[in-house]
C-alpha cells in the first residue's frame, strides 16, 4: 500500500498554522528554509537524513518539536526502520499536533505495535469512535485494520474491511487488495460462509465476495441474476436532445482481434458488429473516438506486443484481446497504463485487474440461465443431453452445478457422438418418464430470487445443448419414445435464421438467446436490414455480429456502469450489468419454437417495457453506411504464427 507523505508545502502550512498558536513562537527564516530542505531530502528518497535534520529542527524549537518528531519518525517508517521510529514518537507531546497529525500518529503507532506483534493495540488505534479520518489516510488505516484483525484471527474482519477498501483503490493497490480480501474470505471456512450468505439480502455489498471465496474452496453457488435497475444513457432534462446520463468516450480507441485464417471468420463477425453500432451511433449525434484496429494475432505474446502499440499509439481505450490466452496474458502484464475491455475471460478465471473489464459469449452464462428458468418453472428434476462438443459440455457442467445449487437434481445424462444419427440408446438409458407429483418450490439461495410454485409442468425436464442437425434428429426419437417432458436448450439449437420445414420438428423447445437475432430489444438497428447486407450478421455468425455490436456499445457506458450497482445496458447479446469485479454479465431473452419459427417469449425481460439503449436509433435497410471496404484496416502488430480458433462460446 503506497504510504501517505506529507510534502513540503505541507510542511510549510504546519508552520503557518503553529505561527498562529498562542504562547509558540513563529517560524524563522532560517527554520523555515531548514524545514524546506528536510522536506527536499525526503522527497528525493533521503529519508534517514530528512529524518536527522527534523529531529535538529525538534530539538532547536520545543515548541514545534512534536510536529518535527513526527516527520522524522514517518521517514523512518519510508526507510522500512520502524524500531528507530518507535522511540522518537515515544517522546511526542500528542497536545503539539494539529490538523491530522493525531491520526499520522496513531497510525503509525499502530503500524510499529503490528511489527511488534501486538494486533490489539493496532486494532484499537485504527478503529477508534468519533475519530474523524482524512480520505487521503483511510486506505492506509483500514489497510492496517485489516492487517490487525487477521493477526487476530478474526479472518472475516479482515476479508470485510478489505472490501471496504476496494472503492478507495485503484491500480495495483486494488487488485493485491482483491487478491486478500478473498483470500481471508475463504481462511472463514464453508459452513460460516455459507451461514453468513443466507443471512443477507440479496442487495449486500458482501454476497458476490462470498460466493467468490466459496467458489475457490470448491463450493458450488448459484448464480446471482445481475440487478437490472435502471438502464444506462437516460436523456438528461433540460440539457438537450443528445446529452446521455452517463455517456463518456475516451478521444482514441483501439480495437484488438487475431486476423490469422484460423480466425478470420470469428473476427469479421465481430469486428463488423462492432462498426456497425458505431456508425450508427452518429444518427444520435453522440461523440465518438477514432478507432484503430490492431492485429493480436491469436497468440499471447501477439496480443501483448498489440496492446503495447495501441498504448504508444495514444490509445486511450483498448477492446480486446478476443482469446482467452490472449486476454490473460493482457491483464497479467504488471501494470495495466491504458484501460481494457477484454471480450472473453482468461483461462484461470481470476478476478478482472484493476482498470480491466471482462465481457464475453461463455457457454457457462447460458447453462445457468436454463436451470434458473428451469426452476422458475417449477422443474427441479433434469435429464441431461448434449453433444460432444465444447460448448456444449462446458454449458452442461454450468447447467449442473446452477441445478443443484437451486435445490435441484440431475436425474440422467447422456451425450451423442458426432456423426451418429441413432439416439436410441442414449434416451433409453436415461429412463425418462413424467413426474406425476408437482416439487416443492426450490430453497432459497442468497443472492436469487426463490422459486415459484410448480405450475402445470410437473417436477422434471430434459436439457439439451447440440447443434440444430442433432436436435431435428433427437426431438422426434423422443417422442417415439412418448417422451413428452418439456425441452428447454441453449442458443446452439437455433441457426441464426428461420427455417420452418427443417425446424418444425424443434415445436415446443424454449431456449436462450441473444435478443438481436429476433429484434426483441427495441432501438437496436433491425437485424434483418443488416443481415440483408453483411452476410456476417446472418446465420450462426449472427451472435458473434451482436456480440461485436455491444462491444462498441459497452464502451460509453463501462466506466458508468462500474460505479453504478444495478445500471444496465440493454443490449444485442442481452442486458448487459457489471458485477463488482468488472465482469460483464448477460440475461438472455427466452424463445420458442412454433410451427417451425422461433418466436421470443414475451415477459421474460419485460421487453416491451425495455428502454432502447443509448446512442441508438433504428437504422434503414438502404444507405447502411458501414460496408466492409469502409473499415479501419488493421494494423499488423507481428507476424501470424495461428493456433486453434476459439470457441464463438468465449
Amino acid at each position: 500500500m503506497r504510504s501517505y507523505r506529507a510534502a513540503a508545502i505541507t510542511v510549510l502550512f504546519s508552520l503557518a498554522l503553529s505561527a498562529c498558536v498562542p504562547g509558540i513562537k513563529p517560524p524563522s527564516p532560517a527554520e523555515t528554509a531548514a524545514a524546506q530542505q528536510a522536506a527536499a531530502l525526503a522527497s528525493q528518497g533521503q529519508f534517514d537524513q530528512a529524518a536527522q535534520a527534523y529531529l535538529a529542527l525538534a530539538a532547536q524549537n520545543p515548541g514545534r518539536a512534536s510536529h518535527y518528531r513526527l516527520l522524522a519518525a514517518e521517514d523512518y517508517r519510508q526507510e522500512d526502520a520502524l524500531d528507530r521510529a518507535a522511540p522518537i514518537i515515544a517522546g511526542i507531546d500528542r497536545t503539539q499536533l494539529q490538523g491530522d497529525e493525531p491520526v499520522r500518529l496513531d497510525l503509525l503507532r499502530a503500524e510499529i505495535a503490528l511489527r511488534q506483534h501486538d494486533p490489539a493495540t493496532a486494532l484499537r488505534l485504527t478503529s477508534q469512535p468519533g475519530v474523524s479520518v482524512p480520505p487521503a489516510l483511510q486506505p492506509r488505516q483500514l489497510e492496517l485494520r485489516a492487517q490487525a484483525m487477521a493477526a487476530s484471527h478474526d479472518y472475516w474482519g479482515a476479508g470485510r474491511t478489505r472490501v471496504q477498501m476496494d472503492g478507495l483503490l485503484h491500480g495495483l493497490d486494488r487488485t493485491q487488495n482483491r487478491t486478500q480480501a478473498i483470500d481471508l474470505l475463504t481462511k472463514v471456512g464453508v459452513d460460516e460462509l455459507k451461514q453468513r450468505a443466507a443471512a443477507m439480502h440479496p442487495g449486500d455489498r458482501m454476497l458476490p465476495w462470498i460466493n467468490e471465496a466459496l467458489t475457490r474452496l470448491g463450493v458450488v453457488v448459484a448464480q446471482a441474476q445481475p440487478n437490472l435497475g435502471q438502464p444506462v444513457g437516460t436523456l438528461l432534462p433540460g440539457a438537450g436532445a443528445n446529452v446521455r446520463q452517463g455517456y463518456k468516450v475516451p478521444a482514441k480507441l483501439a480495437l484488438l482481434l487475431p486476423e490469422g485464417n484460423d480466425f478470420a471468420g470469428v473476427s469479421q463477425a465481430i469486428r463488423e458488429g462492432f462498426f456497425a453500432a458505431y456508425f450508427n451511433a452518429a444518427s444520435n449525434h453522440a461523440p465518438r473516438p477514432s478507432v484503430r484496429v490492431y492485429d493480436s494475432v491469436g497468440t499471447p505474446d501477439g496480443a501483448v506486443k498489440a496492446y503495447q502499440l495501441a498504448v504508444a499509439d495514444g490509445a486511450q481505450l483498448i477492446v480486446g484481446p478476443l482469446t482467452r490466452g490472449a486476454v490473460g496474458a493482457v491483464l497479467a502484464q504488471s501494470s495495466l497504463p491504458v484501460p481494457v475491455l477484454a471480450l472473453n475471460h482468461p483461462d484461470n478465471d481470476t478476478l478482472p485487474a484493476s482498470g480491466a473489464t471482462e465481457f464475453a459469449l461463455r457457454p457457462e452464462t447460458e447453462g445457468a440461465q436454463v436451470a434458473d428458468h428451469m426452476i422458475e418453472r417449477g422443474i427441479t428434476r433434469a435429464y441431461v443431453i448434449i453433444s460432444d462438443d465444447d460448448f456444449a459440455k462446458r454449458a452442461a457442467g454450468a447447467f449442473k452445478a446452477e441445478l443443484v445449487a437451486r435445490g435441484g437434481q440431475v436425474v440422467g445424462q447422456a451425450q451423442i457422438t458426432s456423426g451418429s444419427v441413432n439416439y436410441h440408446s442414449a434416451i433409453a438409458g436415461l429412463s425418462m418418464t413424467d413426474s406425476s407429483t408437482t416439487p416443492a418450490p426450490a430453497p432459497a439461495v442468497a443472492g436469487t430470487a426463490s422459486a415459484p410454485a410448480a405450475a402445470s409442468l410437473g417436477g422434471s425436464g430434459i436439457f439439451i445443448s447440440m447443434r440444430p442437425e442433432q436436435a431435428r434428429l433427437l426431438l422426434p426419437q423422443l417422442r417415439v419414445a412418448r417422451v413428452t417432458l418439456p425441452v428447454f436448450a441453449t442458443s446452439h439449437i437455433y441457426g441464426g435464421s428461420d427455417d420452418p420445414g427443417d425446424d418444425n420438428d424443434l415445436n415446443g423447445v424454449e431456449f436462450c438467446d441473444a435478443p438481436w437475432l429476433f429484434d426483441a430489444q427495441t432501438g437496436l438497428p433491425r437485424h434483418g436490414d443488416i443481415a440483408a447486407l453483411l452476410p456476417a450478421a446472418r446465420g450462426g455468425s449472427a451472435r458473434l455480429f451482436a456480440f461485436g455490436m455491444d462491444a462498441w456499445n459497452l464502451v460509453p457506458y463501462i466506466g458508468w456502469m462500474r460505479e453504478h450497482p444495478g445500471s444496465y445496458l440493454p443490449g444485442a447479446s442481452g442486458q448487459l450489468a457489471a458485477d463488482a469485479f468488472g465482469r460483464v454479465r448477460r440475461v438472455l431473452i427466452w424463445a420458442k419454437f412454433q410451427d417451425g419459427v422461433a418466436r421470443p417469449i414475451g415477459g421474460d425481460l419485460q421487453m416491451d417495457a425495455v428502454p432502447a439503449p443509448a446512442g441508438s436509433a433504428p437504422m434503414p435497410a438502404a444507405g447502411m453506411p458501414i460496408p466492409p471496404a469502409n473499415m479501419p484496416a488493421p494494423a499488423s502488430s507481428a507476424a501470424a504464427t495461428p493456433v486453434a480458433a476459439p470457441a464463438t462460446g468465449g
